[in-house]
């Protein structure tokens, strides 16, 4: 069974150890002040609360006033499938084979392979399965209680996970066998696209770039994945993902579209709302600001 990939693999450094000790301290502290000093311990600076000028300083009001009904939607992976069908039609949604809690009582002869398993209220944790053997060595492990017990709520603070009920669910695996697929993740305000992150599988990693909605490489990094120094052929039906991503964004202010342009057409992967749980760095450091004022022309007018 192979696991899902969720990041690059780096040893923790001390700063980062150190950091989660410093987490866990103030775990018990309300959101705000929470939020405060988490915000401290990865910037280096406090969030300006009264008059923010940067993208992660509203990521942090949102989570603190930002009451919009439908996040709790758009974040649960197995409700946003019906969220998308209404918007953009079912042809867009990748199929469910199961959702519950109990891995135990699904029955494993109607489930497709391959498939993916994973919690529908997190991220970073998930299974592929491409054959029997793999749902064997699943339920020998049994992570149900591992996955059902993250609480990005709390974690983040992220008010929208707060009424997602937590549950697992079983997916289709999209894309042919051996067809690797690029991540084309729609950074959008209000049905406004203003930038698009490509993460790009190689054969020696994941890439990352970031493309202008005309599509023309920006000079911004993610500081998540290594820069892809190759520009990208524009996708096919690229101006379609355009329009379901303006779609999928209108009415939730801020959204990053996740699309994926298979051979089997295009797929929605999920609808985020906190980017790295409201912490997203950038480079250079003045994009933060940048994305700020696209907030304040399209969310906060």
């Amino acid at each position: 069974m192979e696991s899902v990939a969720v990041g690059p693999k780096k040893h923790a450094s001390v700063k980062h150890r150190l950091q989660r000790v410093f987490w866990r301290l103030i775990s018990v502290f309300p959101d705000k002040p929470y939020l405060t000093w988490k915000y401290f311990s990865i910037f280096g600076r406090f969030p300006n609360w009264k008059t923010p000028a940067r993208f992660s300083e509203y990521q942090q009001i949102r989570k603190i006033e930002d009451r919009n009904p439908l996040y709790s939607k758009v974040v649960d992976k197995a409700d946003a499938k019906g969220f998308i069908s209404e918007r953009v039609g079912d042809t867009f949604v990748i199929p469910t084979y199961w959702v519950g809690t109990d891995l135990g009582t699904v029955d494993w002869e109607t489930v497709p392979l391959p498939a993916v398993v994973k919690p529908t209220h997190a991220s970073g944790a998930g299974f592929f399965l491409r054959e029997r053997s793999d749902i064997d060595d699943l339920m020998r492990q049994r992570p149900e209680a591992e996955w059902l017990a993250a609480d990005h709520s709390r974690i983040n603070r992220e008010w929208a996970y707060s009424n997602v009920e937590p549950r697992i669910i079983i997916e289709k695996l999209i894309g042919k066998p051996g067809e690797l697929l690029s991540d084309y993740r729609f950074y959008s305000f209000n049905g406004n696209v203003v930038h698009i992150e490509v993460r790009t599988p190689r054969p020696d990693g994941m890439y990352e770039s970031v493309y202008s909605p005309e599509w023309v490489v920006l000079p911004v990094h993610m500081n998540y994945y290594p820069l892809l120094e190759e520009e990208l052929p524009k996708p096919a039906k690229f101006e379609d993902m355009l329009k379901i991503a303006r779609s999928l964004s209108r009415e939730l202010g801020f959204a990053r579209v996740d699309l994926y342009n298979t051979s089997e057409g295009i797929f929605v992967g999920e609808i985020t709302l906190y980017p790295s749980g409201g912490f997203e760095t950038f480079v250079p450091d003045s994009y933060d600001f940048k994305l700020a004022r696209y907030w304040d022309e399209f969310v906060t007018q």
